[in-house]
């Protein structure tokens, strides 16, 4: 298997930006190009993972046991399942991914609980069919009962609008309802200059980037109830007790600014 070392991947940059050690030099020159021009990428990197594991905690809380993550990510304890299973230990858990190193590492999303269970798809999001119709998905998920399908730090990955707009709706079709769409999005509404520098970044090192504005990332929403406090900066999104409180300066849970974060995040259930 073509790990592809020689390239930098968004997902092993993600990895880098979150203290792990599965990236490679060409992920950490890009990535260290990126913090020079939006310096605040780790800041926003932890934001985001932190957003992914309260929305499960939550979805979990609220009864849901299947969780389909499209876009996975370098393994990063605790995962998604991890996080789940500590709520509900018969929790379901299906990855999906395109980069084969993440496949490489696979094994560490796999380790389920006895009354659970987890599996990984290689499959890229923008063919959803691949990731529905997969032997993984449809012996671990039944798309009979409620599905959270986590779309975390995704799409702006997918610079089409109208690509986006329908990878989004067919995945929301297959899911029944009570199902719920968790998903959070780069934006340049709070850092404009900075975030379009770091998107002329990954465009260099062969990702296409495209940061969405508030207006247009509610539209992946649409059908779907969103959960309170709707549609907000990914830090905002209910925090955690102890991060609960504004800092000095605007700075919002956990001192950030919605200028380092630079991302929106929400949760919606299917009537």
């Amino acid at each position: 298997m073509d790990l592809q070392l020689y390239r930098a991947h968004s997902a092993r940059m993600y990895d880098y930006f979150l203290g792990g050690t599965t990236n490679f030099a060409p992920d950490r020159e890009a990535a260290g190009r990126a913090m020079a021009v939006f310096p605040w990428a780790r800041t926003a990197a932890r934001a985001n993972r932190a957003f992914m594991h309260r929305s499960t905690r939550l979805l979990a809380d609220r009864g849901i046991e299947q969780f389909l993550d499209v876009g996975t990510g370098i393994p990063t304890s605790p995962n998604l399942h991890e996080v789940a299973q500590r709520v509900n230990p018969r929790a379901r858990v299906v990855y999906a991914d395109n980069d084969p190193i993440v496949y490489a590492h696979a094994q560490a999303l796999l380790h389920s609980t006895p009354q659970g269970r987890t599996a990984y798809v290689q499959a890229d999001v923008r063919e959803p069919e691949a990731i529905l119709r997969s032997a993984e998905l449809r012996d671990t998920l039944d798309l009979g009962r409620p599905v959270a399908l986590s779309l975390v730090a995704l799409l702006h990955f997918v610079p089409g609008e109208d690509d986006a707009h329908a990878i989004v709706d067919r995945l929301k079709r297959a899911m029944p309802a009570g199902s719920a769409l968790v998903l959070s999005h780069g934006t340049p509404d709070f850092a404009p200059a900075e975030t379009e520098r770091a998107a002329q970044v990954y465009q260099a090192a062969g990702t296409a980037v495209r940061m969405r504005t508030r207006e247009e990332i509610a539209g992946f929403f649409d059908g779907w109830q969103l959960l309170d406090p709707g549609l907000v900066a990914s830090h905002r999104w209910r925090p955690d007790d102890g991060d609960d409180r504004d800092g000095e300066d605007g700075a919002g849970p956990g001192g950030a600014t919605d200028a380092q974060v630079s991302a929106y995040a929400a949760v919606a259930v299917k009537p």
